[in-house]
């Protein structure tokens, strides 16, 4: 496992582009040419969490990351949009489509794989395969301690304070230290918490937040258990919260699963050990995939 966290912003990946979709604008960036692969950031951060594995695997593939209205987007989506996970769902399936796309390689991390499992469950159409690193699933949407996260999205006037305590850098250390091994730069953090500021910013992270629930992900692993596209669930040995056990029953209840550890790795093994989660993900999309039922 790395010891220490690489740039958090890639060149290579380019200019954020802006694409209007029913929700409103959203913003993203792209690199490479070849399969496309649409990569999935959680909740409370944006997309620079893949740009290491985005960067190894746009020599030879179409890396498209959108900056999802999960708290630290730029951009606020239009005030009647549906965000719930459901609603995050169809943006993503809607992102594919306005990109002029069939179907991709759908790749989630946190709650951002909650929200993949859900595209694979209600969108199958455009999925081609789906890669689940360590993420929300079964009855943890969202898992202990941020488990009362969707409580105080609902309460008026909380989000905001839960937003204004975390620019206390004790307490915006605390929040994500436990998600890694070695400590994020506080600049990337602090950048993730600035959009917090606006209140439109507030009110789409309130609709995801506020309908996060385990038995959303509960009925999507049923829906699962008939997805037959290729998935891999690759996933850091060594995580607290997406413990490895997660990782096993959803290897075991997807049909065309299966399992790569990914070692010593924690809830963003993407951001920290980018070598390891693009070399897993770079060789299952090698593998010929079969046509689609």
């Amino acid at each position: 496992m790395p010891s220490t966290v690489e740039s958090a912003t890639s060149p290579a990946l380019g200019e954020h582009r802006e694409i209007e979709l029913p929700q409103g604008t959203l913003r993203y960036r792209e690199a490479g040419e070849g399969e496309p692969i649409v990569f999935v950031h959680g909740f409370g951060v944006d997309s620079r969490l893949w740009d290491g594995v985005a960067a190894r695997l746009s020599a030879d593939a179409r890396c498209i990351l959108p900056d999802l209205p999960f708290a630290s987007h730029r951009v606020p989506m239009n005030e009647d949009a549906d965000l719930s996970p459901l609603g995050a769902a169809k943006l993503v399936a809607d992102l594919v489509r306005a990109l002029g796309l069939e179907r991709v390689t759908l790749v989630g991390n946190d709650s951002g794989g909650a929200v993949s499992q859900l595209v694979a469950a209600h969108h199958p159409e455009v999925v081609e395969r789906l890669v689940l690193t360590n993420c929300d699933s079964y009855d943890k949407f969202p898992p202990f301690p941020y488990n009362g996260l969707p409580l105080v999205a609902k309460v008026p006037g909380l989000m905001p304070a839960f937003g204004l305590s975390l620019r206390l850098r004790p307490l915006r250390w605390a929040a994500y230290r436990v998600l890694t091994n070695d400590p994020l730069p506080d600049e990337l953090l602090r950048s993730w918490l600035a959009p917090q500021r606006d209140a439109g910013i507030r009110r789409d992270a309130s609709k995801f937040m506020g309908g996060a629930s385990g038995k959303l992900t509960m009925e999507a692993a049923e829906r699962l258990r008939e997805f037959r596209r290729p998935t891999l669930i690759a996933w850091g040995d060594a995580d607290r919260f997406f413990k490895p056990s997660y990782a096993e029953r959803l290897a075991a209840d997807i049909p065309n699963a299966r399992l790569k550890w990914i070692e010593g790795g924690k809830t963003f093994c993407p951001i920290e050990d980018p070598d390891a989660v693009a070399a897993a993900i770079g060789s299952f999309i090698r593998e010929p995939a079969p046509a689609p039922a």
